[in-house]
């Protein structure tokens, strides 16, 4: 059976969400403490959101220096793959895993509905989707704006780094943008919580989707 680990830090708050989401896409949840310095056995990893040390200095940048992450870090290296969702996404920009910052919402004001997100491509982290089409998967967050300089951000579109936009900007990020990957495509981040996704009765399922390619990845590592 597929393992996935979920790290935990002090003040996240959605880590039994996602692994719960794991034990229903019919993986091994593995929880992975900030302390930790290996995965346990983990095929893939997801950071997941909350307040991670309560957000203090910066969203992410403490959590970032955890042990746990240069295990995350050398996990994403050898081609496994990573998800890091919300606080999670601030983590893997804080780390360098992914490009970009997360800065305060354009309204300054903490968000948190569905939202409804345009798949800008076919991806292995969207198995069955395509260009197009559209998830609904809800946000909670008050610095979600992605943000990078436009030549990077024309750069990361140039290369296919973008996976999803918002159909309505809840947040002020640069060119609507909601996912982005690294350049080797194996780690993965956007503020919109797939693990909250993941029963029809919650409204919404989309975050399957996500939550599947993460599992179809761990399966066949992207070479270096």
């Amino acid at each position: 059976m597929m393992r996935a680990g979920v790290v935990v830090f002090p003040g996240s708050r959605d880590d039994r969400d996602a692994l719960r989401a794991v034990e229903l896409m019919g993986a091994e949840p593995v929880r992975i403490w900030h302390r930790d310095e290996d995965l346990g056995g983990a095929d893939a990893v997801i950071v997941p959101g909350g307040f991670s040390f309560g957000d203090h200095l910066r969203c992410g940048a403490l959590a970032a220096l955890s042990p746990a992450m240069a295990a995350v870090r050398a996990h994403a290296e050898a081609g496994g793959p990573v998800l890091g969702v919300c606080n999670g996404f601030q983590v893997l920009t804080e780390a360098g895993l992914l490009p970009g910052i997360l800065r305060p919402n354009a309204s300054l004001r903490f968000r948190c509905h569905d939202a409804p997100l345009v798949v800008e491509r076919e991806s292995a982290w969207l198995p069955g989707a395509g260009a197009g089409d559209r998830l609904t998967i809800p946000i909670k967050h008050h610095d979600g704006g992605w943000f990078a300089p436009p030549e990077q951000v024309a750069e990361l579109e140039r290369r296919g780094q973008v996976l999803l936009r918002y159909a309505q900007n809840p947040n002020g990020s640069v060119g609507s943008i909601a996912c982005v990957t690294n350049e080797r495509g194996n780690v993965a981040g956007l503020m919109p919580h797939p693990e909250h996704a993941v029963d029809e009765l919650l409204g919404s399922a989309d975050g399957r989707v996500l939550l599947q390619g993460l599992l179809d990845l761990a399966g066949a590592p992207v070479a270096a």
